[in-house]
């Protein structure tokens, strides 16, 4: 099985993505994790360049690397100058670094434009910097930025400069695919003429997502030969990102056959994945592949009923390899697969009493056509099947309710909620105050219900959403409330949904802690 060497560029490319940004800490704390992981190079940044990532390298050494090279990035010396006086290329062999990764104009039009310097002294650049590195015992790994574009302007030239970076020592050529905007066959075109040029010697791979193709020409690129490939994890980057590397290690290794970290590490993916995401401080994307929350997502009935007889019906790999899960969805396409799926949470045996599975999703149907959405909400759900099959019993009635948001002349806002109810009898009454009106009305729900049901102690709020539903009513549009809740062992979801963002919200808050009670009660007949 080949071996393809990743580079991973979070630490500095990535860290150029729109609305991202590493403390000293954050970096420290990802590179441990890609360690960790088994990724090959770690680019830690530009040293020199600003204290952070000076600070960075240094902090660095003490991390005792198992797995991973940590790499110094940085460019050719300046034009008309020398490589032992270039404050760029210094920083480097100060920071202690082993391995350094350095870019060098490949297409005339930046010689011309960006260095303003002849295509001759551009190649002595590439030449004398390598040349320089090499001799101070660092391996050089050589960034042909803005290659594709060069090639297609003056391929003899680009080619030209890779030749020089070959030739003064460098250890990978890479390919970088920097503006973002070629299709994969056209990287696999121009990377199968490369390789014909300088035969064995090893090649990489960086790409840029601006065309939406950055893991498709990655891949290709591997295909054709390339032997290293440069990204980000999630694909953060500059613009449109970088290439994803949680994309491409599992289709470089589940679905084309090479090997790029451990089996044992392989299962870590989608781990690493939501751990970087939670440091940059982004909203994971469900939507991205192999580690997305929706990745093995299954809604419609007739695939939940094909995948839960052979996975492969609508899974291309098994979501366990990359430590991922399937979830099946309830919502107005359910079957009885979906229905089925959730017998952790029914009161019913849907095998046993098959006609409860038509009552259940009849009154999904019915339900989400009002806009209540189940996908997230299996508390809600649970509750909604025992009124659906006539098992719902509620712990405690509303009687009245009342807020009240008082804004004081120094700027502070009082809200207060007063809640009536009648518990297993027992009229309650009871006042709180809280941050905002909905957390006044949990206070007050809670203050109300403890004493006859001290188990919902163990209940805190993990999560609230709130999302308009019929945007053209303007403030008169029905919202969705979603309201993710969790206790010592579990956590669940419901939701509540009405043109009043009081009422959505109380529906969401009384589905929680019912669940709760619901779920407590269950517990006890088991045992």
């Amino acid at each position: 099985m080949k071996k393809i060497f990743l580079l991973d560029t979070t630490l500095r490319d990535g860290a150029q993505g729109a609305g991202i940004s590493f403390s000293l800490q954050d970096k420290l704390k990802i590179a441990k994790a890609l360690d960790g992981f088994g990724i090959a190079y770690i680019e830690g940044g530009w040293p020199g360049s600003n204290p952070k990532d000076e600070l960075f390298f240094k902090e660095a050494k003490k991390m005792l690397l198992k797995n991973s090279k940590l790499v110094g990035f940085g460019s050719t010396r300046r034009k008309d100058s020398k490589a032992q006086n270039d404050k760029n290329l210094l920083a480097i062999v100060n920071s202690g670094v082993k391995t350094a990764c350095i870019f060098g104009k490949s297409w005339r039009l930046h010689v011309s434009s960006a260095l303003r310097t002849s295509p001759e002294e551009n190649i002595r650049m590439i030449s004398d910097s390598i040349s320089f590195l090499r001799s101070k015992g660092i391996e050089v790994i050589y960034d042909a930025e803005h290659f594709f574009d060069g090639f297609k302007n003056d391929k003899e030239y680009a080619v030209a400069t890779l030749a020089a970076a070959q030739k003064a020592g460098a250890v990978n050529l890479t390919l970088c695919e920097t503006n973002g905007g070629m299709l994969p066959f056209e990287v696999q075109e121009i990377v199968r003429y490369v390789k014909r040029e300088f035969g064995d010697f090893p090649l990489g791979i960086h790409a840029h997502n601006d065309s939406g193709c950055a893991v498709g020409n990655s891949l290709a690129a591997v295909k054709e030969g390339c032997s290293l490939v440069q990204g980000t994890i999630n694909g953060f980057g500059e613009r449109c990102g970088n290439a994803n590397l949680c994309s491409i290690i599992p289709a470089l290794q589940l679905r084309m056959g090479y090997s790029c970290v451990s089996e044992k590490n392989l299962v870590k993916l989608t781990e690493l994945s939501r751990y970087v995401y939670e440091i940059a401080n982004v909203v994971p994307n469900d939507k991205d592949s192999y580690v997305g929350l929706n990745a093995f997502a299954h809604k419609a009935g007739i695939h939940v009923s094909a995948v839960s007889r052979e996975s492969r019906t609508y899974e291309h790999i098994r979501p366990s390899q990359i430590g991922n899960e399937r979830r099946i969805l309830i919502s107005e396409l359910s079957g009885k697969g979906n229905i089925s799926s959730k017998s952790d949470l029914l009161y019913v045996d849907v095998e046993k009493n098959p006609e409860s599975v038509s009552k259940i999703i009849s009154a999904v149907k019915k339900m989400e056509q009002e806009g209540y959405q189940y996908e997230d909400a299996d508390g809600s759900f649970s509750l909604l099947t025992n009124k659906a099959l006539g098992k719902y019993k509620p712990f405690f009635e509303l009687e009245t309710l009342k807020l009240s948001v008082e804004k004081k002349s120094n700027g502070n806002i009082i809200t207060e909620s007063s809640i009536k109810l009648k518990v297993k009898g027992v009229q309650e009454h009871t006042v709180a105050e809280g941050d905002g009106p909905v957390n006044a009305l949990d206070n007050a729900l809670r203050k109300a219900l403890q004493k006859f049901y001290p188990e919902i102690k163990d209940i805190s709020l993990a999560d609230f959403k709130v999302r308009a539903i019929n945007t053209g009513a303007g403030t008169a549009a029905k919202v969705r409330v979603f309201i993710e809740s969790k206790d010592h062992s579990s956590s669940w979801g419901t939701v509540g949904v009405s043109e009043n963002i009081i009422e959505a919200s109380w529906q969401a808050l009384v589905d929680a802690i019912e669940y709760k009670l619901m779920k407590e009660q269950k517990n006890r007949k088991i045992k």
